[in-house]
């Protein structure tokens, strides 16, 4: 609103308006008698009009009312009422005493008025131009700005000061960075050394892994400006906007240099060029070309820095690559288990958490987040928490949020037949019981038969601990599992349902890639097969090309169908072979609908048996029992682990003292022998002397 009182349309606006009040409000107002024509001419013939004036068709002038009152009066000639016999009348009254005739010429517009129509409309097209110009251009404040960048600038003032001691989990990552620290606050020190630092720094990682934040915390750590923009922000609907946004802003960034320009997402504007839908010319291309430039065309001493984040560096062009523009690569993954203990520890930070919460237990159950899932993962128990109406975050409820973000809401309200529940606990049980019998398989951490999501009832597995690579057995148990609930049901149910699809999906898609991608197969031998980039975008082909003959895409396929038919039998084996354990595991979902993996354990070795007349009351309190013990047992063996690193931290700390001490010792006895070197300098000199 401030603006619109400063700009030049409120002053427009107002020239209208006063105009308007003085054309129709400026005169004064005087009473007329409006007189049809009828009574003026009976007026005019009865001697009571003293003046008259006529102004073409319409007469003004004084007469004499019915009250003997003279007084102003107006009325219009009718066109049937012909000039010629309105003159003959009024002659003929001139030559009457008290009666005054005159005539003016028709009344003529003011010239400022008659443009007023005219100026009207050119005022609306302006208006109208503004308005498309704001719509199309996402609201900028001129009208001609739409070449203008649109990064928004962040400095120290604004907000919160980001730093590295507010990123965790990303150790490498900051170390990576940190002398684009040191060149943005001492660049004197490369370019004297002949030095180079990299101009472009590429993040690479999944979504929610800390690239953005990274960027900010490098910028808050060096103290200087820091622009931020998106890489679909450079390209709209006019040909040449992208190009001149890129100019703009590398003009605004070599004002506040030193300073760090971040690109996010910059696969929206820096993919590979090539016949795309749009030909060689179209506006993203001329918006790279322009990109590609600027980044080469600033000198070292200038201080810009480009930091740019992606999760596909894959289609990137390979001009924006090359050394000169971003030459570094900085991969930001998911954090590691420390790392999520860090990150966990951070977002815990003004919650308040029960004493059983172990953030150390949390970090080996989350193996796979992101620090963005991790954030979720603690908003989630604190909502749980507030739902339940309790003051403090449980170990439990944190649990419960896990199984939540994984998996989605819980759906206890579902109302599901018997018969569907059946299928569902045995579907489940066969995923929990292969699971449990298989050696390279991750060990179960619960098994439900409510629906989540889109799924009737889930069997969640979590590794021990953090893997980067995935052996052929891995690969091969892990389709086993996924057959358990499809076999399970086939051998107890006698029928098959649709609750597999899922499963079935995934085990095509990894025996597919045990053949083509990663060469294990011994018939086909360690070759891949395919380009294994399915993804169509411009610039690149739109077609899937093969690099082999319909011959080895026919052993690919007997290849693939082996591996499952392997697979399959051997869960058939081992589900018949421990038919009482699924029955058992079946049976306990269909009681408690929920276990996690202490209580899995124990019914599945038989240390706590459910019989059929059990009731929920009468289990629940034998698992509390149990899951108690072993609680304590967890805590005593996390008391000693620390109680070791304590005295390693000690032993490492020693070390420490005594390495000082040794070399204050080696310092002092070189001083003292310097001292006796001089002093013999000393003499020697006097004795020449």
């Amino acid at each position: 609103m401030r603006k619109f009182f400063r700009g030049a349309s409120f002053y427009i606006l107002a020239f209208i308006i006063i105009l308007f009040i003085v054309q129709n409000f400026g005169r004064p107002t005087q009473e007329i008698d409006e007189l049809d024509f009828s009574e003026f001419y009976r007026a005019l013939v009865n001697d009571r009009v003293t003046e008259a004036h006529l102004v073409e068709r319409s007469v003004e002038g004084i007469w004499v009312n019915n009250n003997n009152e003279e007084m102003s009066y107006r009325s219009f000639v009718p066109e049937v009422f012909s000039e010629e016999r309105l003159t003959l009348i009024i002659e003929e009254k001139i030559d009457q005493e008290g009666l005054r005739v005159s005539a003016a010429p028709p009344p003529t517009t003011p010239w400022f008025i008659e443009l007023l129509p005219s100026i009207f409309m050119v005022l609306i097209f302006i208006v109208f131009w503004f308005v498309f110009m704001q719509q199309s251009q996402g609201g900028g404040n001129r009208v001609m700005s739409f070449g203008k960048s649109k990064a928004k600038l962040h400095k120290d003032d604004e907000g919160k000061r980001i730093t590295f001691d507010d990123v965790a989990g990303l150790d490498e990552e900051k170390a990576e960075v940190e002398e684009l620290v040191d060149f943005l606050k001492n660049p004197k020190k490369y370019i004297e050394l002949g030095a180079r630092i990299p101009k472009g720094i590429l993040m690479i990682g999944p979504p929610g892994t800390g690239k953005t934040y990274l960027t900010k915390a490098v910028a808050g750590e060096a103290g200087v400006p820091f622009f931020s923009i998106s890489g679909s922000d450079f390209v709209e609907m006019f040909v040449g906007v992208g190009a001149s946004r890129v100019r703009d802003l590398f003009e605004q960034a070599k004002k506040s240099a030193p300073c760090i320009i971040f690109i996010d997402e910059i696969d929206a504007v820096g993919r590979k060029r090539g016949a795309g839908l749009g030909g060689g010319h179209d506006e993203r291309e001329q918006t790279l070309n322009q990109l590609l430039v600027e980044m080469d065309g600033f000198g070292i001493n200038e201080g810009i820095i480009i930091v740019a984040a992606t999760n596909r560096p894959d289609i990137l062009d390979p001009a924006l690559l090359r050394p000169g523009r971003f030459d570094r690569q900085v991969m930001v993954g998911a954090p590691d288990i420390k790392g999520r203990e860090q990150i966990l520890q951070v977002h815990a930070k003004g919650k308040p958490l029960d004493e059983d919460v172990n953030l150390k237990v949390l970090a080996r159950r989350t193996p796979g987040f992101t620090p963005a899932d991790i954030e979720n993962l603690m908003n989630e128990a604190a909502l749980l928490t507030a739902r339940k109406n309790e003051k403090k975050i449980k170990m439990e409820t944190v649990e419960e949020a896990i199984t939540k973000v994984i998996a989605g809401l819980e759906k206890k309200s579902r109302v599901i037949s018997e018969k569907e529940r059946k299928l569902t606990a045995y579907h489940e049980a066969g995923h929990a019981v292969v699971a449990k019998l298989l050696t390279h398989t991750d060990p179960v951490h619960q098994v439900t038969i409510i629906p989540r999501g889109r799924a009737g009832g889930f069997t969640m597995t979590l590794p021990t601990e953090d893997k980067y690579y995935v052996t052929k057995t891995e690969m091969q148990e892990h389709i086993v599992h996924l057959l358990g609930g499809r076999v399970a049901e086939k051998l107890v149910l006698h029928d098959i349902s649709t609750g597999a699809s899922n499963d079935l999906q995934r085990v095509s898609s990894i025996a597919r890639a045990m053949v083509t991608q990663y060469g294990m197969s011994d018939k086909l031998g360690s070759m891949t097969f395919g380009d294994g980039d399915s993804e169509v975008f411009l610039g690149r082909d739109f077609t899937s090309k093969h690099n082999y003959s319909e011959e080895v895409a026919a052993e690919i396929d007997q290849e693939i169908r082996k591996f499952v038919e392997e697979a399959y039998m051997l869960t058939e084996k081992l589900l018949t072979e421990n038919m009482d354990k699924l029955h058992v595991i079946a049976q306990a979902l269909l009681k408690l609908e929920t276990l996690d993996a202490d209580a899995f354990e124990m019914i599945f070795t038989g240390e706590i048996v459910i019989g059929k007349d059990d009731q929920l009351e009468d289990i629940q309190p034998k698992l509390n029992v149990v899951k108690a013990k072993k609680r304590a047992a967890e805590a005593a063996e996390e008391a000693e682990v620390a109680k070791e690193d304590a005295k390693k931290q000690d032993v490492k700390v020693s070390l420490k003292k005594q390495e000082k001490e040794e070399l204050i010792e080696v310092s002092s006895d070189k001083e003292e022998e310097k001292d006796n070197q001089d002093d013999q300098d000393n003499e020697e000199n006097r004795k020449e002397e």
